[in-house]
């Protein structure tokens, strides 16, 4: 990465989300001039981001090219402009666990939640374990609430026909039974391919908006995957691609064909 002011600038404008960087342009404009003060203030104002070595490179090219807080600020949103048009279909990597400031990566645990946000009328999760993740269950109940379709696909406990030795990963999300427009879906043992004395797995992980944006990747639905295991995924951007995803979905949910069947 080239560290020049302007390139440093675009690159950062590509790494932050459109409120984290609105955050930071705050940061700027009440800032006199670059200070090891300002790069802390810029990873206080949104905390639980791995963007320290974000936040150094731009104070250090702020120092050395003299600008004011108030133009970095400007500039930064400019940059922010074109590539929030430019993202629009752009793949971006998530990550979870120990990070790297050599690649600039965003924490699944809130990219989970932004996609999330991002439905306006239907919402995909599928999830092999669930554990924990309140935040998730608060920000699926607020989802259901303003009218968007919710479709779980979870594994089940091994008693249940699944591979799971405890619970279900549908008892995580308790809240939701019964809510309208949420819908619980397992894949019944009965339809299971027989793998020796067991049988096949539940054990893709997926959380798709409509049928434009998906994060897809290792992570589980665990509080521990989300923030603290090695975990690695891809935040897709392309309408055709999440499209296909989404559809493949739904196509085993049919009552005709399934594998896949409402739970409860």
């Amino acid at each position: 990465m080239n560290d020049d002011l302007p390139s440093v600038i675009a690159a950062t404008a590509g790494e932050l989300a459109p409120g984290h960087l609105r955050t930071w342009c705050r940061v700027l404009r009440a800032a006199d001039r670059p200070s090891r003060s300002v790069e802390a203030a810029l990873l206080e104002a949104r905390p639980g981001y791995a963007l320290g070595g974000v936040a150094r490179r731009l104070v250090t090219a702020w120092r050395q090219s003299g600008a004011t807080g108030e133009s970095i600020a400007l500039a930064l949103e400019a940059a922010g402009t074109v590539s929030r048009e430019h993202s629009a279909h752009r793949s971006t990597v998530v990550a979870s666990g120990p990070l790297s400031e050599a690649v600039p990566v965003r924490l699944t645990s809130q990219v989970a939640l932004e996609v999330i946000r991002e439905a306006t009328s239907s919402l995909l999760i599928v999830s092999f374990a669930a554990h924990g993740v309140t935040e998730i269950v608060t920000e699926l109940t607020a989802t259901a609430d303003r009218g968007v379709r919710v479709d779980l696909i979870l594994e089940t406990s091994v008693t249940a026909g699944g591979t799971l030795d405890g619970p279900g990963a549908a008892a995580t999300f308790q809240a939701l039974h019964g809510r309208g427009g949420v819908r619980f879906w397992h894949w019944p043992q009965a339809r299971r391919p027989a793998l020796g004395r067991s049988r096949a797995a539940l054990h893709a992980k997926l959380i798709a908006a409509d049928e434009r944006t998906a994060l897809l990747g290792s992570a589980n639905l665990t509080d521990r995957a989300l923030k603290e295991n090695l975990e690695i995924g891809v935040v897709l951007r392309e309408p055709a691609a999440v499209r296909s995803l989404v559809r493949h979905f739904r196509s085993l949910m049919r009552a005709e064909h399934g594998p896949l069947e409402p739970l409860g």
